[in-house]
């Protein structure tokens, strides 16, 4: 890839500072001024800006990046990475999305811990934690990939730029802040990949050239992907929009609860536009740069703009992660304060704002030390959404299966789910089973086998109870 001259990423670096700027301002001004506003914002949020947050954070830079690499290694059936949350949006409105709201958690933890009990709360919290702290490697490996390539940086120096900048919008902002920035950082991310779309299409003079001379499954609408991997795709979205924290989180923050609906149907009609932008660039980098490494197949196009509309892609990409980046920080700020601070210490709500202010810096950073070692962004965003999907799992058998409501069974599942799909993903999915299966299967089994040892153990009990009573007798 050619770069930019020092004058042209002069450029690019003044419209992204500007538009930092811009942010950074609007963000001081809606900044949150205590706990609840930090947290839910008080509860006083318009549908349409929650709708434009879920969808803006649960399609951010990895889904992206990750989409366009993956259409380049595999074809345009890759769109379903980002399509099948059109399908999980409406269906978290429908199953689950009331039942939340109404219980008045603004955790998934919380939530649960009502079905289940202590224990499968501080399970289901820290394995939220684990999941949403390499949803932010993913992050910033796709915009450290975008900056890095545009602004002649290393990949290291990226991520920090990146981890910097979100921090602040976390530390600062809070729910208020970051939902209405996000619909800034949701319109450049739009122009963004249509940009980018629009100057594809025009190197390889349309879709007609690539249709014609490129191996035919690049246009079939399973590719080399398979059926089997769309289909784990679609769980894992459908399974961690019913229980990312940061959903449920912007979801709470909602004024009305009769728009709980309303939102996701805008989430996912905003997926399915971009979807099919993603899968097109990435098939379209294929045909133009087949030798060039794959995590390049989104950004390689600004290098074949002018500096001013490379300045706006790049500043598309970097809002992405922003809003991704500083909506998970106070997710993972909000777990640690509500099931860990909170019981502990019992503190005054200011001291409560305080300290999930103070632990979104570390919370930011620590993804750093990962993003070298985790090239592969989709995958990734995948995995993170497997585990997510067992916390789901217990959530529906928790709300739809009332009779069974065993603290140990799914504490049980859950943590048997932890640690299998992290095995499983480690390995590189043996025998081509995805590891969103296992993350699938494994709890409601985990929790079948320990329902069915309970009730042998309490029938052991009482035949003895039995027997040693008509000794006596």
């Amino acid at each position: 890839m050619h770069s930019f001259d020092i004058d042209g990423t002069f450029i690019i670096a003044g419209i992204l500072i500007a538009y930092l700027a811009v942010t950074f301002w609007l963000t001081i001004r809606l900044r949150s001024k205590n706990s609840g506003d930090f947290m839910i914002a008080a509860r006083s949020m318009p549908a349409v800006i929650i709708g434009i947050l879920m969808m803006s954070e649960f399609i951010g830079a990895k889904s992206t990046v990750g989409a366009a690499q993956s259409a380049f290694e595999s074809g345009f059936a890759a769109s379903w990475a980002v399509l099948s949350a059109a399908i999980g949006f409406p269906l978290f409105g429908f199953f689950l999305a009331k039942k939340l709201y109404s219980s008045g958690e603004f955790t998934i933890s919380g939530a649960i811990a009502r079905k289940y009990g202590r224990s499968t709360q501080v399970t289901v919290s820290l394995i939220m934690i684990y999941a949403l702290l390499l949803v932010n490697v993913g992050y910033y490996i796709s915009g450290a990939a975008a900056l890095s390539s545009v602004l002649r940086i290393s990949l290291p120096s990226a991520a920090v730029i990146t981890a910097a900048v979100s921090t602040f919008y976390c530390v600062i902002g809070g729910m208020k802040s970051v939902a209405y920035v996000s619909v800034m950082h949701t319109t450049i991310k739009y122009a963004g990949v249509f940009i980018v779309l629009a100057v594809a299409l025009n190197m390889t003079h349309g879709v007609r050239p690539m249709v014609e001379q490129m191996p035919h499954y690049y246009f079939t609408w399973d590719g080399k992907i398979g059926a089997s991997t769309i289909l784990a795709w679609t769980i894992a979205n459908v399974g961690a929009i019913f229980s990312t924290q940061y959903i449920i989180q912007a979801m709470s923050s909602l004024k009305d609860p009769e728009k709980v609906r309303r939102t996701t149907y805008i989430s996912a009609a905003l997926c399915v536009p971009i979807s099919i932008a993603l899968g097109l660039i990435g098939v379209a980098a294929k045909f133009l740069f087949p030798g060039m490494n794959s995590l390049y197949a989104f950004p390689v196009f600004m290098n074949h703009m002018s500096p001013v509309v490379a300045g706006i892609v790049t500043t598309s990409l970097a809002a992405s992660v922003f809003v991704g980046v500083s909506s998970v920080g106070l997710a993972i700020s909000s777990l640690i304060v509500r099931d860990f601070y909170v019981p502990a210490r019992h503190p005054t709500p200011e001291q409560e704002f305080r300290m999930s202010r103070l632990l979104s810096v570390p919370i930011g950073f620590i993804p750093l030390i990962f993003v070298l070692f985790l090239p592969e962004v989709l995958h990734l965003s995948f995995f993170t959404r497997a585990l997510r999907l067992s916390i789901s799992v217990v959530a529906m058998i928790g709300f739809y299966l009332p009779f069974y409501r065993s603290n140990r069974g799914a504490t049980l599942g859950l943590l048997s789910a932890a640690v299998s799909t992290t095995v499983w993903y480690l390995l590189g999915d043996p025998y081509g089973i995805d590891d969103i299966y296992i993350a699938l299967v494994t709890p409601p089994v985990v929790m079948i086998i320990e329902r069915v040892f309970k009730k042998l153990s309490g029938e052991d009990i009482k035949r003895k109870s039995v027997s040693n009573s008509s000794l006596r007798g």
